[in-house]
């Protein structure tokens, strides 16, 4: 089993940053591949950003690209989500996730464990 919790939401303005933290505990996670996704009121989960096990393949989806960056501490079972540049349409609960496989993925069902999530409020 692998437990994830996530840290670093808040409430920021609109054009700001922050940084999100997962870490992870129960196993290492160090040889799979990490997610993230996001769940704003009234809408489906979507995702966010993911990468391989090794840090060296990332993927985004097109509404944050050149504006996240995902990166992984393998060291401390720990993955990141650095945004910036952030609108208010990216407010949300952002669930960090960890996938069996070892490549970066966008699809929800290819990740097996979930955080419980963290509240992302960008006001305008």
């Amino acid at each position: 089993q692998v437990q994830l919790v996530e840290s670093g939401g808040g409430l920021v303005q609109a054009g700001g940053s922050l940084r999100l933290s997962c870490a992870a505990s129960g196993r290492t996670v160090s040889t799979v591949a990490m997610g993230w996704f996001r769940q704003a009121p009234g809408k489906d989960r979507e995702f966010v950003a993911s990468i391989n096990w090794s840090g060296t393949n990332t993927l985004y989806a097109d509404s944050v690209k050149g504006r996240f960056t995902i990166s992984r501490d393998n060291a401390v079972n720990t993955v990141y989500l650095q945004m910036n540049s952030l609108k208010p349409e990216d407010t949300a609960v952002y669930y960090c996730t960890a996938s069996p496989n070892s490549y970066a993925t966008g699809v929800d069902h290819q990740f097996s464990y979930w955080g419980q999530g963290t509240q992302v409020t960008v006001s305008s």
